[in-house]
């Protein structure tokens, strides 16, 4: 493994800082630029906003509007001090490993690349936090590097980093995502992490599942 491509994952938590901002500067010109692209009956008033909000995140819809939203409750909550990065106590350990090693880290995400920045600037380590930004060669989200469901995205992104395919390997825990790496020739494995969507037999059967990063082979 040359280089590794990271799926940061979903932004659960920011919902606790919608819930202050919405409410409290709903009229503020500021917020409802923030909020312009979202449909026309979830901005009656911030109740039926943040209720969508809710019902986006609980179904995992990757509306390019939440995550402009996303970006900058981000923003707002790790700099006042609200939002703190949780990780699995294996991530930053293992990530400086292989850093340390002379892999190529990136991260390919959903979420967009403001998002990011903010999210692994403010990672918890007990009560204080650490900026682990510096782990990091590149940042990707579906702006810079297309839909995490299409093939060519990853293709874009070994280019970007001047890797072969056949060099890089992603971890997701998106088994679509998987699919559509795979196709591309990128070697993936599917990090099956408490909480996460059941994975069928077929999907085990088809690519490689750790459990924690140590257990990459």
């Amino acid at each position: 493994m040359s280089a590794a491509a990271v799926d940061s994952g979903r932004w659960s938590g920011s919902e606790v800082v919608l819930l202050d901002i919405a409410r409290d500067t709903w009229l503020d010109p500021d917020f409802q630029d923030l909020i312009v692209g979202f449909p026309e009956e979830t901005k009656q008033n911030a109740d039926a906003l943040i209720a969508h909000v809710e019902d986006l995140t609980r179904r995992d819809i990757k509306a390019v509007y939440l995550k402009q939203l996303q970006g900058h409750l981000w923003k707002t909550g790790f700099s006042d001090g609200d939002l703190k990065t949780p990780l699995f106590e294996d991530v930053i350990p293992t990530l400086e490993a292989w850093k340390a090693a002379g892999k190529t880290l990136a991260i390919f995400s959903s979420g967009s690349v403001q998002a990011q920045l903010q999210f692994f600037s403010y990672v918890q380590v007990g009560e204080t936090t650490k900026d682990i930004k510096p782990l990091f060669s590149a940042h990707y989200d579906t702006v810079n590097a297309g839909p995490k469901l299409e093939k060519s995205s990853y293709e874009k992104i070994c280019n970007e980093l001047g890797q072969n395919v056949s060099k890089v390997t992603f971890l997701t825990d998106n088994v679509k995502e998987a699919e559509a790496a795979t196709q591309a020739g990128v070697y993936t494995v599917v990090v099956d992490r408490p909480g996460n969507a059941p994975l069928s037999d077929d999907s085990r059967a088809t690519f490689s599942v750790i459990q924690k990063l140590t257990d990459l082979p």
